[in-house]
Parts: C-alpha cells; structure tokens; sequence
C-alpha cells in the first residue's frame, strides 16, 4: 500500500513539471476582449481566415462602456472590426454607414467593406508565437488599440493600432461623408478610391521592391507609425507576442494606456494628458500594474446576450468622445452616405474555459 502511494505521488509530481509544457503544446485558448469606449453604438464584426472556425458570434451590437470577450483556439486566424451608424431588423437585416459585411448583423463568412480600420492576427500553435496587426490598407472609420495581455512567454509585447481621428485628417479625395456637412465618417485608403497599381500594390507594384510608400499612405504612417499603411508595411506594423487575452479597444481614451505607447498610436498629447473622450467618457481604465505594453484592464465586463497627396490636412488628433469632443456624424441613422465624388455609399458567452491538463 505504501509502495502505491509513493508511485502515485511521484506520478503527481511529474505531471506538476509537465503541466506547464502540456498547456501550452495542447493549445489553450485565448480571448479577446473587445471594448467600445466610444459616445455611440458600434457593431463588432468577425471574419476567420481560411482553415479556421469562425468565432461564436460574428456581429453583435456593442454599447458605450460595454464589452464581450469571444474565445479563439490554438492556431486561430482572423480579423476584427467595428461597423458604425447600422440599423437592422428583427431577423438582423439591415444597413451600416462604414464596416458593413454583406448587410447582415452576423457577417457569417463577410468581410468589411472598405473603408473600415482592422484588427488582424494569427494566433501561435504548441506555444509558439502570435503575430498580429493593426491594418490601415483597408481604409479608416475608428480608432483601434490592440493590447496583449496575461502574457506566457517572457519578455514584454507591444500595444498596436490607430488612435488618431484619421477621418478629421483625411485628404478631400479619400473621404467618406453622409452629405450632411458633419465632417467625414471614413477615409479610404488610395487604393479603393484611385484603384491604380501603385496605390494597390498589384500589377508592376505587386512586390515589396516595387511596391513603396506614397503620399496618401504616407499621412495613416505619420499619423500612426505602428500601424500598416500599405501592403507592404510589415517591418514597423507587425507584432508577435505569445498572449492568453488581447484586448481590442476602439475609441480607448489617451489615460487608457501608457502615454510612450500613446504617442507612437496617435494619440496626442498636451500636458501630459491626452486629448479627447477621457475626461468626458469616463471609462479610463483602472491601472492593472503588471508592466509592460498591456498594462491596463479593459472596462467592466457585460456579457452579450444576443446572438501629395491630396491637399493640405488638420493634424491628426484623438477627438472622439462628450465633453466638447467631436462625435462621428449621422451614427444614429442609415442616410446614404456619400464620397466626396458623390459616389453611393451603401455596401449592403461567456469565454470557453481554458484546458486545464493538472491532473488530481
């Protein structure tokens, strides 16, 4: 009897020095936390790259201050963004000014119809590293920050995205505007608007040597250095880190974050605060102390219960948000909205608990 209990508790302690490496090569699960700071409702849409699952839900409505965290597998690939001014109807047809994916509240298999800033990622398999992104190729419609957290590995990751108000900075030619003298609610990338080589990175240009930066691409660079601003941008725009959550935040206030991963996102800072929502939304969240680029918690959880260029520019500036901040136009409503071409533009959970492999 004795002899059994020293097997099983040599057993014990083998599976105590394994357990780590067996998380890890089973491939725990990581969460996103995605989080609205903005003044107004955004739709949250996801799309899964080829050969992985789509999440467990692909659109939903996201209030001011709410958030929903989504669970992805090992080795899931994707990207995320957000639609603005959507209506949509009992069966969850509808309509939204930027973002739109095919009309539906669920994108189901759609994809953002440009203009629309995207998250994107790629998560590691048997430990190894994620890689992930925050594109401008595809056009602007809201500010996004991606921040991992609860790291595995060692060493720090990097926060990432665009926290500029890109559509204030816009060039006349790349906007997107409802017609109503609001100001733009997007701004397309050269490419969509021009639909030349050079801008798209195709044809002659449809290699990283051929394929440079441009004036149009140039100002989403300035503005936002560590965000991808053409095809091509991967030295300065692409970031690996080996995380179990990452939180993406849209419209997330200068406070939010660390004011030196501030500036390189676009936020602008007088006095040692960042300008915009944060004084008016207060939702800056609460410092969470464990260093690095993800130092920060997300806002109370809710759970989800339903389903040369082209002319002179303002400075880019953080400008989302109340207390005197400027709020999108028209985000409540579905009016046609129009580029400055006068084109058309309407272009119709809880998280799964990680493996846990600690045998008793």
């Amino acid at each position: 009897m004795g002899e059994r209990r020293h097997h099983c508790c040599k057993l014990w302690l083998l599976v105590l020095a394994l357990a780590p490496w067996l998380h890890a090569s089973t491939g725990a699960t990581t969460t996103f936390t995605i989080a609205n700071y903005c003044a107004y409702t955004i739709w949250p849409g996801t799309l899964a790259g080829s050969g992985t699952p789509q999440l467990s839900t692909t659109g939903f409505e996201l209030g001011p201050g709410q958030t929903v965290r989504l669970a992805a597998p090992a080795g899931w690939s994707g990207r995320m963004w957000a639609r603005t001014g959507c209506v949509f109807d009992a069966a969850g047809a509808g309509v939204c000014q930027t973002g739109d994916c095919g009309g539906r509240m669920e994108c189901r298999g759609a994809g953002a119809t440009p203009p629309a800033t995207l998250f994107e990622v790629t998560l590691g398999k048997g430990g190894g590293e994620d890689f992930y992104d925050v594109s401008l190729v595809d056009g602007y419609n809201l500010p996004v920050v991606a921040i991992p957290r609860a790291l595995r590995g060692p060493g720090a990751c990097n926060a990432t995205g665009c926290m500029a108000d890109l559509n204030r900075s816009c060039p006349t030619e790349l906007q997107v505007n409802c017609g109503d003298g609001g100001g733009a609610i997007a701004c397309r990338s050269a490419c969509e608007a021009f639909g030349q080589d050079r801008y798209c990175c195709s044809g002659a240009y449809g290699t990283p040597a051929a394929c440079r930066p441009t004036s149009y691409s140039s100002i989403f660079k300035m503005a936002c250095p560590r965000a991808y601003s053409y095809a091509y941008d991967d030295s300065t725009s692409t970031f690996t880190c080996s995380a179990d959550d990452y939180t993406v935040a849209f419209c997330l206030p200068a406070s939010g974050i660390k004011e030196s991963d501030a500036v390189f996102l676009g936020a602008q800072i007088a006095g040692g605060r960042g300008t915009g929502a944060a004084e008016g939304n207060d939702m800056a969240p609460p410092a969470y102390g464990s260093g690095g680029a993800g130092a920060y918690a997300p806002p109370a959880y809710d759970s989800y219960n339903g389903g040369g260029a082209g002319g002179a520019y303002l400075p880019p500036v953080y400008n989302y948000g109340r207390g005197g901040d400027r709020i999108p136009p028209a985000m409540r409503s579905s009016s046609a909205c129009i580029t400055t071409a006068t084109t058309t533009y309407i272009r119709p959970w809880l998280p799964l608990l990680l493996l846990i492999l600690y045998f008793a």
